[in-house]
């Protein structure tokens, strides 16, 4: 087994947080606050997964899917500390829903991102390279060169634990054009390191050893430029170290292993990291043939028990691996046969076949002829079923990328056709709405010409009830005046000439005659007062100015009767109606009756408001109802306020609506007098 140092790249998507309209400034205030904690890494998981559940409640009240989504995203990174990766799925399958109704396409990406890794943790190839595959592309098709890069390392990553070099390999040198071209930030030359060591990795695996060692000393460029860079100096020199003793270049592997071992305390840091190197480090001491034997027992004995105290599998196997070789190699069978089978057992548990295999070929030098018989045969067993699954999944790996490309291409086909069908259904809903169109407004024109004509029948009969009622106040004010004559000549004479006698009879000077004389006299200058008052108020045009609000009373009474609707009238006094001309009452009129059809007709109101108001020699009308009130933009469309805005233009008036759903409507037109 060969104990490569691996670093593998995990994309976790950064979310950035869009600009929103909502209804309430402090619930988004709230929403963010919650977002932002959930993202303190200062928190514990459950309290930040609270702040997040928080974000997301507080977003389903804004009823925006783009806010909903982006407080879910926040749970990724929640999920991921928890090793929640099923509830991880589901939530990401929700999201790629919810970024598809949004036709956010780089939220898609990321999610589909999350999937991979998620799978990828679950050991689940297949998916976790479908979901990777899916985001790679649509990462290109963004032109997010960073993600896309990091996500085809991470689709290489796979296809090496598969065994399929050549696609790795294609996938890792993609990976590389993609981010050499970025900002050499930490994260990118993190990844530029991790690459490069990849690829070195697997050319090693291919025999191009060279090569191999030219992507590690690339790797190398990329680690001095980082900042905390011990652990890639370590993983690529212990790497090249490995190469060297494939090569048999034993001395220039010593000397890697020498100069990593010069910084002891350092590499016991990672006790992992050194029971590994340590491990191998012996085993290359025990190819050189130039060490003791005790020295070399030595240090497996000390890797080992580091390896054994971590519990850490892999270490494990690898130093059972080496150290079995050194046994076999100095004829200690038992110890060789102890190390191999802790490596077979371990092995099996994992599922790890290359340790399986080399187990098995140790097995079969240590053991006698009869034994090593049955595990050759085991080993050519498994051999020829690795390779028959290492063909399978380069295979399988072309198949997924070949069908998820064929979903691809399909989805955009159904597209097309659901667009042309959508082309074909907005035609046909277009014509046949153009002919109702012209059918309903050719019955409009014809409702429109017989209301014109019943406006011009009702505004001559109102001309003729004008006309009819000026005549009436004439021979009204004419009589008044005739009365008031008949009286201030006729009888007031008479009383004054009465008057007269009687005070010239008050020169007689008997008592009786005297007091009966005062009495009528007294009593006729009362009648007289009473009659000059009467004459007084008969000559003033008391009712001057009241017809027209009469009429509109009249109407108003008539109207809201049929409608069923209350009304409250109010006049202001200081309106001379006579001085107004008749046109500007006449629109009035018109206005209140149009008003009050069509607040039966669409407002659903029970009470309706009217006023006059007479302020620097403009009158203001008002109407206002009760009712459901419209959206004006709308309404403004409609007859009923068209005829009212033109008869406003013709007394060049100033119109103003204004309305509230489910708070009524208000209608003021101001014209100057």
């Amino acid at each position: 087994m060969k104990s490569y140092c691996l670093i593998v790249a995990l994309l976790f998507p950064i979310m950035f947080a869009h600009a929103q309209n909502s209804k309430s400034i402090q619930t988004l205030d709230s929403i963010y606050y919650y977002r932002s904690q959930a993202n303190n890494s200062d928190l514990d998981p459950s309290q930040r997964f609270q702040f997040a559940n928080k974000a997301i409640q507080l977003s389903k009240k804004t009823n925006q899917d783009s806010t909903i989504l982006k407080s879910k995203v926040v749970l990724n990174n929640i999920y991921i500390l928890k090793g929640d990766y099923e509830t991880l799925i589901t939530t990401n399958l929700q999201n790629i829903q919810l970024a598809e109704s949004l036709k956010d396409s780089l939220l898609i990406a990321f999610a589909n991102n999350n999937l991979g890794w998620a799978y990828k943790s679950l050991s689940k190839n297949d998916s976790a390279y479908y979901y990777y595959y899916k985001a790679s592309k649509l990462f290109s098709k963004l032109q997010r060169d960073r993600n896309e890069g990091e996500v085809l390392f991470s689709l290489a990553n796979i296809q090496f634990e598969e065994k399929d070099y050549l696609g790795a390999e294609e996938n890792a040198i993609t990976a590389l054009r993609l981010i050499r071209n970025l900002p050499k930030t930490e994260n990118n030359l993190d990844t530029l390191w991790s690459i490069n060591n990849l690829l070195a990795i697997i050319s090693d695996e291919l025999g191009q050893f060279d090569k191999a060692i030219e992507y590690h000393n690339k790797a190398l460029s990329f680690s001095d430029q980082i900042e905390d860079n011990y652990l890639y100096t370590l993983y690529s020199y212990s790497n090249i170290a490995l190469i060297h003793k494939e090569q048999k270049q034993y001395k220039k592997a010593l000397d890697i292993y020498k100069n990593l071992f010069k910084n002891k305390e350092i590499l016991l840091q990672e006790p992992y990291n050194y029971a590994i190197i340590l491990g191998d480090y012996a085993y290359v001491k025990h190819l050189s043939k130039n060490f003791k034997t005790d020295e070399i027992t030595s240090m497996f004995t000390e890797a080992y028990k580091i390896s054994d105290s971590l519990q850490d599998i892999y270490s494990l196997m690898s130093i059972s691996l080496n150290a079995s070789e050194f046994y076999k190699d100095i004829n200690q069978k038992d110890s060789a046969l102890f190390f191999a089978n802790r490596a077979y057992h371990l092995a099996r548990e994992t599922n790890t076949n290359d340790v399986i295999l080399r187990s098995l070929i140790l097995k079969s030098d240590i053991e006698e002829p009869d034994k090593a018989k049955s595990y050759l045969t085991e080993y050519v067993k498994l051999s020829d079923s690795l390779q028959n699954k290492e063909r399978a999944i380069r295979n399988k790996f072309a198949r997924i990328e070949f069908e998820t490309d064929l979903i691809v291409e399909r989805s955009k086909q159904i597209a097309k056709e659901r667009l042309w069908l959508l082309f074909l259904s907005i035609g046909l809903i277009f014509t046949l709405l153009l002919l109702y169109i012209i059918v309903t407004q050719r019955t409009k024109n014809k409702e429109l010409r017989f209301h014109q004509q019943q406006q011009e029948t009702n505004e001559e009969i109102y001309n003729l009830m004008l006309s009819q009622q000026d005549k009436i106040d004439e021979a009204r004010v004419a009589e008044k005046k005739r009365i008031s004559e008949e009286i201030h000549d006729g009888i007031l004479g008479r009383l004054f000439g009465i008057r007269l006698s009687l005070d010239s009879l008050n020169m007689s000077t008997q008592p009786e005659a005297i007091e009966t004389r005062e009495k009528y006299l007294e009593d006729l200058k009362e009648i007289e007062q009473d009659i000059r008052k009467v004459s007084h108020e008969l000559n003033s045009d008391f009712v001057s100015g009241s017809n027209y609000i009469s009429i509109i009373k009249s109407l108003l009474e008539k109207q809201t009767k049929a409608y069923k609707l209350k009304y409250v009238l109010r006049n202001d006094d200081n309106i001379d109606w006579d001085s107004i001309n008749n046109k500007t009452k006449i629109h009035y009129y018109r206005i209140i009756q149009e008003s009050l059809q069509n607040i039966y007709k669409h407002a659903n109101a029970t009470e309706v408001h009217i006023s006059f108001k007479q302020k620097n020699n403009v009158i203001c009308l008002s109407i206002s109802d009760n009712g459901s009130g419209f959206d004006v933009n709308k309404a403004r469309k409609g007859i009923g306020l068209k005829n009212i805005n033109s008869r406003v233009k013709e007394i060049q008036g100033e119109l103003d609506i204004k309305s509230t759903m489910d708070s009524g409507t208000v209608i003021r037109i101001k014209t100057p007098i």
